[in-house]
């Protein structure tokens, strides 16, 4: 049998109880004869807890010291991971991104990898050997430790599968495949059995977690199916080429974000520049040259110090940049929905009803967004998954 590639998420390995029930359970697929390759987060909410560590000692901590101390969080699970399996008598060995070869770009805290040389990983194979790899993290091409950004552990998983060949890359959590929203906000979400990769890709960009929008877009290329399932089982999803039929698949919604008004849209690629050195590349960009408008959509998810950008903006570019913070986003996702064009004006109808102020649109060929208070997003995501999925 082939090489199977798994993923654990933070609730997964959350603590040691969980730990030695997941290496039960490679134990008994290595049982099967695959050899496996485990990629996991770091435990429960230890990344969370490392930032807060973090900020009380500065407001804005510097992005590669940053990094030296998240990538912390899940070198503790593949040791403990470890441990458990040889416990079990299942000989395994745990890597750090480094040592299992993935390369990245020099972008602290968001980084991108360029290259994977899984050969350690590939000697420890063929001694009979699981290896458990740190996922969130590689190392740049100047020896320097980086991260891949939230929910990047997801993004390992899939490089490792395809630079090892991998018959299969599972994608494991606390939920059972990819829902038409999240349960937790909508009780009444329905499982998809399977998505395409670029429904499945909007879904992940607009805010849903199951899945990295990185991950997703790394498996496209490779050709990578994945397997999204509940680590104490169920039938999950699958996500790969799936034959696009027009349809809504799900309404996800997402907090932290903030609007950059450009007032001079000739300086936004001047705004741009400056963001993307500044480690915060923009979500997504509107613009106008003709009418002299641009705005940049920021997500706060893996910027670390706002505050403090905000402030160098301000002092870099004063007035001409005008910060609108306390954003959301409720987005509908689906194939063919742009060419409903009742679609658009349903949704602003549902929200006006409703006495939500929508501050923007946006759209590509498989999502509609609507920009509207933070506060008011799962009360939007509940509102517009009841008008467009009806008896979901």
């Amino acid at each position: 049998m082939g090489i199977i590639v798994q993923k654990y998420g933070g609730s997964s390995v959350a603590d040691v109880g969980r730990i030695r029930e997941v290496a039960a359970k490679i134990a008994a697929r290595r049982a099967e004869g695959h050899e496996l390759v485990v990629v996991v987060s770091a435990m429960g909410d230890t990344t969370d807890e490392l930032l807060q560590l973090a900020r009380q000692v500065t407001e804005s901590p510097a992005r590669r010291e940053l990094d030296m101390l998240l990538t912390a969080g899940e070198r503790i699970s593949m040791a403990l991971l470890s441990m458990a399996l040889n416990a079990l008598e299942v000989p395994a060995i745990s890597f750090t991104g480094s040592q299992s070869g993935i390369i990245t770009n020099d972008s602290h805290a968001n980084a991108r990898i360029v290259e994977v040389r899984p050969y350690r990983i590939q000697d420890e194979l063929a001694q009979d050997r699981v290896v458990i790899v740190a996922g969130y993290q590689g190392v740049s091409y100047r020896r320097e430790v980086t991260t891949l950004g939230r929910g990047g552990s997801d993004t390992t998983a899939v490089a490792l599968a395809a630079a090892l060949g991998a018959e299969a890359c599972e994608i494991y959590s606390d939920v059972d495949g990819v829902f038409s929203a999240d349960p937790r906000v909508v009780p009444q979400a329905q499982k998809l059995a399977e998505i395409s990769y670029e429904e499945m890709q909007e879904l992940a960009e607009s805010g849903a977690r199951v899945l990295n929008a990185q991950a997703v877009e790394f498996a496209r290329r490779a050709g990578i199916v994945l397997h999204a399932r509940a680590t104490k089982g169920g039938e999950g999803t699958v996500v790969g080429d799936v034959p696009a039929a027009p349809r809504v698949s799900g309404v996800t919604g997402e907090k932290d974000l903030v609007l950059l008004r450009v007032r001079d849209g000739d300086r936004l690629e001047e705004v741009l520049e400056f963001l993307d050195a500044a480690g915060a590349p923009g979500k997504e960009v509107l613009a106008s040259r003709g009418a002299g408008f641009a705005a940049v959509l920021l997500s706060l998810e893996n910027v670390h110090g706002f505050p403090t950008l905000r402030a160098d903006l301000e002092r870099r570019f004063g007035s001409a940049v005008v910060c609108e913070e306390g954003l959301g986003a409720v987005s509908v996702v689906g194939v063919g929905i742009t060419a409903d064009g009742g679609l658009l004006c349903r949704g602003l109808a549902a929200l006006q009803g409703m006495g939500i102020a929508v501050a923007g649109v946006h759209s590509t060929a498989l999502r509609v967004t609507l920009l509207i208070p933070a506060e008011h997003v799962p009360e939007a995501v509940r509102r517009l998954h009841g008008e467009f999925l009806p008896g979901g």
